[in-house]
């Protein structure tokens, strides 16, 4: 296929330069997206036993709902009931007296109940660990502070950057399509160091090209979604509610009216026969509109969340109020949304997908780390053509340096997070807040330490910082189990240890890039930002 050589240039200008506008905020969209797969791993990794209250038989469900609603007015405005046991379940019942919100409150303890050996309720309030929310605020603000109204800042800043990643696939697919059929499976390793770079970013750009599209126009309707919203209420439904709710005047309730809670199981399992319920949500019970949001879960259904389809219920006549979330059940809007959603969050498929879904975000992130380091490239052919000895402009090495400093820092900064979550969390008056401290410091310090030491020694000693954050991982959870005097903990189910196998090949595979980047900074081209050799 030929195309004119003047409308190519134009989509090379297009595709280099929204790139490199975007490129270091969705690496790190990318990079804590793919760590987000596996959202509940992670929160299980990181939960301390010390909050785990014990758990309770199903019989037991209904006088611990019972007692929690009497002794403690609060949980009456929402609270969560857990059907499942992991290591990041502290007991049964939870609530903050505030449920749901966008921002999330570092210092917000939750109430945790049980009911002991003599039927009596047991509650304590803790600061639950925020690590795996916090990942995934990394992954949708790019780590960009600050809100605007109430909404944070780096969500409106990752929505732009959609647009312009979106720009990105559309000029990069038009520049690979006269070559597409030749190019497309070679890998050419040699010299040319700039033509191996370039095949990798063409092959996992058109290998995931579908998945990168999906991601592209979600990550823009995630981002301006209120937006959309208001703007379809004014055109299309003026005056009428987008969103009914249901008939009927509203009147306040009793909570002592309420169904028993294995009622209310029995009812949303009825409703949903092939899905298992993961947990209830309670909502404004003694308020004028009560509800309950039952999240059901089934790995073979395209459903609505990151892992659960919602089913809504009313606590005190059992009615189910809304269904159309529910695989089957959808109405014509459902329909349109839900697949989008389940094809962003990868809620289907089980762990197989998952595993796929952490590749692509990963892959992704490969995308924009390699664009930026062939521009750097590019720059270097055209600067030294005339020049003897060879020169780098500062405008180069400044690029090369952020990229490193940017992308690296931010992998270095989620890894030792993790880690210091365990070995602070003794020490730390709030766990959360120390999170965003460790990430920040590491996340600044490598930006600072890649322009200080130059991008060629900086590479080679931010991918070795990298990798023994990684290192220490597994190694933490090793002297958990082998010094239990440190205060640390070490779970033995099989998604923890999955997340220190992870961690393992993660190191291994950073001190394998450290290896050679630091072979190429020795021996490769003198002219290039990567070598620390003299010219």
């Amino acid at each position: 296929m030929k195309i004119r050589s003047d409308i190519l240039r134009i989509y090379q200008a297009l595709h280099t330069w929204v790139g490199i506008g975007a490129g270091m905020l969705l690496f790190i969209g990318f990079f804590a997206g793919a760590l987000t797969m596996f959202k509940a791993p992670l929160d299980r990794w990181i939960s301390s036993p010390a909050q785990t209250l014990q758990p309770v038989a199903q019989a037991q469900l209904d006088p611990l709902v019972r007692q929690v609603l009497e002794q403690h007015p609060s949980a009456r405005k929402g609270f969560t009931l857990h059907l499942e046991r992991h290591e990041n379940v502290a007991a049964p019942v939870s609530w903050s007296g505030d449920e749901g919100g966008r921002e999330i409150d570092l210092s917000a303890k939750r109430w945790q109940a049980t009911l002991d050996g003599d039927g009596k309720l047991v509650a304590r309030q803790e600061l639950p660990s925020l690590l795996a929310q916090l990942i995934d605020m990394l992954h949708r603000t790019g780590g960009v502070p600050g809100t605007v109204g109430d909404e944070y800042l780096g969500i409106y800043l990752m929505g732009v950057a959609g647009v312009m990643y979106f720009l990105a696939l559309v000029s990069g697919v038009i520049l690979l399509l006269p070559t597409l059929v030749k190019d497309f499976f070679a890998l050419r390793a040699g010299k040319n160091r700039k033509r191996f770079w370039l095949d990798a970013h063409n092959i996992v750009g058109i290998a995931s090209l579908p998945f990168h599209i999906v991601i592209s126009v979600t990550v823009i309707v995630f981002a301006f979604h209120d937006q959309f919203y208001d703007s379809l209420q004014e055109v299309v439904y003026g005056e009428t509610p987008m969103f009914q709710r249901g008939g009927g005047k509203p009147v306040p309730h009793s909570v002592s009216e309420m169904l028993p809670a294995t009622t209310l199981i029995a009812k949303v399992q009825q409703t949903a026969p092939d899905f298992h319920i993961s947990e209830m949500l309670f909502m404004g019970l003694d308020g004028p509109r009560p509800m309950i949001r039952a999240a059901v879960v089934n790995p073979r259904h395209l459903v609505h969340g990151p892992e659960s389809a919602y089913v809504m219920i009313n606590p005190y006549s059992g009615e189910v109020t809304n269904k159309t979330m529910l695989p089957g059940h959808a109405d014509t809007w459902s329909s349109l949304v839900t697949p989008l959603f389940a094809l962003h969050f990868g809620s289907y498929g089980g762990n197989m997908m998952r595993w796929v879904y952490f590749v692509f975000g990963l892959s992704g992130a490969f995308l924009f780390y390699s664009g930026n380091l062939l521009w750097v490239e590019k720059r270097r052919k055209n600067q030294i053509r005339d020049q003897a000895p060879p020169r780098q402009t500062l405008t180069t090495l400044r690029m090369a340096s952020a990229t490193l400093g940017v992308c690296l820092g931010s992998v270095a900064g989620v890894l030792l997070t993790m880690v210091a979550g365990k070995w602070l969390y003794g020490s730390a008056a709030n766990i959360n807040s120390a999170y965003l401290a460790v990430y920040y410091s590491v996340f600044l310090g490598a930006v600072a330490w890649a322009f200080w030491r130059g991008p060629a020694r900086g590479a080679v000693d931010l991918l070795n910082l990298c990798a023994l954050a990684s290192l220490a991982i597994p190694l933490t959870s090793l002297a958990a189990a082998l010094l239990p005097s440190l205060g640390l903990w070490a779970h033995t189910s099989a998604a923890t240890l999955g997340v220190d196998f992870a961690a393992l090949a993660g190191a291994a595979l950073l001190l394998y890039g450290a290896r050679l980047t630091a072979r190429r900074v020795l021996h490769g081209p003198v002219d290039s930002v990567w070598s620390a050799v003299p010219a």
